[in-house]
């Protein structure tokens, strides 16, 4: 199996194809919406939600069959057919054109393979077992997302913000020094409590050196 390098790609606004109408070409291309790609289809038949997205005109849909060529200007491809040789048309195609290019339950013949993918506000928390086995990397993601908070995407906003104000104050902290403020346990409780701004003071005070105002007001 190869030996797949791990990336967050941005396809905002970037042309993606999706080669079948099937409920798998359904759910990749629910997938690609929702990292904002501008999705083309082909497929001579659609299943109703991906109809639905052609008539509300969030995906352009080519009702024919995949013809020699329709990868040319796509970031990425995805061949979702019920095809096998028409699967591999299309990924011969991509890589001749150095497009991405992903057949469903195939990962011999892509040039990379979507994980199992859970969030946490904008946290993006992915699992890959390298196309060995799609059923444990969801079993693994099953058992993280029982495990990690909710509060982790609220952390993570805030802590954004701590670090915009620090920028824009000329404030330089290096890694080491988030690392070591960085008291996961302890501000999680606090934003599970409903208490951002105590979180968020607690996170400065340990950046900057100087004492909570609700600490002292406790002390």
């Amino acid at each position: 199996m190869p030996r797949y390098y791990p990336i967050f790609l941005d396809i905002e606004g970037k042309p993606c194809l999706v080669v079948g109408g099937g409920e798998v070409a359904e759910r990749k291309v629910m997938s690609l919406l929702e990292h904002g790609a501008k999705v083309r289809v082909i497929s001579p038949r659609l299943v109703d939600g991906l109809l639905k997205l052609q008539q509300s005109g969030e995906v352009t849909v080519e009702s024919r069959e995949y013809r020699k060529g329709d990868v040319d200007g796509s970031v990425l491809a995805i061949a979702a057919t019920d095809d096998n040789e028409l699967n591999a048309q299309v990924a011969r195609e991509a890589a001749r054109a150095n497009i991405a290019v992903n057949v469903v339950d195939d990962p011999e013949k892509s040039t990379f393979i979507v994980p199992s993918l859970f969030k946490r506000g904008g946290i993006s928390i992915a699992i890959s077992t390298g196309g060995k086995s799609p059923a444990l990397a969801k079993r693994i993601r099953i058992a993280l997302e029982r495990l990690l908070p909710e509060e982790l995407g609220e952390l993570a906003d805030m802590l954004s913000g701590v670090r915009n104000e620090l920028k824009s104050r000329g404030i330089s902290v290096d890694k080491e020094t988030w690392q070591d403020a960085l008291d996961m346990d302890s501000l999680l409780d606090l934003l599970r409590q409903g208490k951002p701004g105590e979180a968020r003071e607690r996170i400065m005070w340990r950046l900057e050196g100087q004492r909570p105002t609700t600490h002292q007001k406790r002390g």
